[in-house]
């Protein structure tokens, strides 16, 4: 399986990771296949900064050496690197832009959900409103702290979980428009830890997502046409 390389030097790595690859190996048979196994052949020892689930899609920087992989946490920690996410959820938001503040606790319960709790980490998400899609809607989420799956539940606790969503949510539904949590790390932009530039990477949509969003536009433009033509 070939993993897409945005940019690369003797610090780090920013690739794309596609649905259904393990960012890392923990709690899973170890020949499946994860982030490391597919990078290190060509690049030797990489160290992920963050994780995405195995069902989403997206960008993931990973360090190098120990000392980048210091430097990268820490200007995650500091919320120095932005990550931005595209979702397709259920509903139609009554914001065009908010903030979740919910705090929250992860690993609860059987199921190692995520919660919000008022003794949980404080975590800040804000979300942005990119296309109304029928039942649907494309929204943008930009999260400012890095908690398990932080995008997630501040959608479902906004009322409007992520579509095809197992774990937050109604769960998978007939009318999904993909058969995976549609959601995709679109963009990273961060200060290099160790030289004077901004580093930018943008993902274009995989094809199961690109597929869905252009399934959704052709039944909205659809359901517009017979609203504006009226009863013959």
């Amino acid at each position: 399986m070939k993993v897409t390389v945005h940019h690369a030097d003797d610090h780090l790595l920013i690739v794309e990771k596609p649905a259904g690859v393990l960012t890392l190996a923990h709690g899973y048979r170890r020949d499946a296949p994860y982030l490391r196994t597919l990078l290190e052949p060509e690049w030797g020892p990489v160290w992920p900064v963050y994780t995405l689930e195995k069902d989403v899609s997206g960008l993931v920087v990973l360090a190098r050496s120990p000392e980048s992989r210091k430097a990268l946490q820490r200007l995650l920690d500091r919320g120095e690197m932005q990550r931005v996410y595209h979702a397709l959820v259920r509903g139609t938001p009554e914001w065009r832009e908010t903030q979740a503040r919910h705090p929250l606790r992860t690993n609860v319960g059987r199921r190692k959900r995520t919660v919000v709790d008022p003794r949980g980490q404080s975590a800040q998400t804000r979300f942005r409103v990119l296309e109304h899609l029928g039942r649907f809607t494309l929204v943008e989420a930009v999260p400012a702290t890095a908690r398990r799956h932080q995008v997630r539940v501040h959608l479902y606790t906004l009322g409007h979980p992520v579509a095809g969503d197992p774990l937050y949510g109604p769960g998978p539904q007939e009318d999904d428009p993909i058969d995976r949590p549609a959601l995709h790390l679109r963009r990273v932009v961060f200060p290099h830890p160790f030289h004077n530039q901004t580093l930018r990477a943008t993902a274009a949509y995989p094809q199961d997502f690109q597929v869905a969003l252009d399934a959704l536009r052709m039944e909205q433009m659809v359901d517009t046409e017979l609203v504006e033509g009226g009863p013959e």
